[in-house]
């Protein structure tokens, strides 16, 4: 993951967020991501970001996912 994403600079909790931007480098895409704290979470699911054109969304907590180079 990125030392930019937004999960591991501000620290911020799983599901803290309703969007979140990505980076190739950040595939396979799970939800929660795994710089994210777990213990206040749902279960890891894996998103296919890149057959979903680019988009997904994760099916407990809502969030939306973006593909970014």
């Amino acid at each position: 993951m990125s030392p930019n994403h937004p999960a591991v600079s501000s620290g911020l909790q799983a599901n803290a967020d309703n969007h979140y931007r990505v980076s190739r480098s950040d595939l396979p895409l799970s939800c929660p991501m795994p710089a994210m704290a777990l213990w206040n979470s749902h279960p890891k699911v894996y998103l296919p970001i890149e057959e979903q054109g680019g988009s997904a969304k994760c099916p407990y907590c809502g969030a939306g996912f973006e593909l970014v180079d």
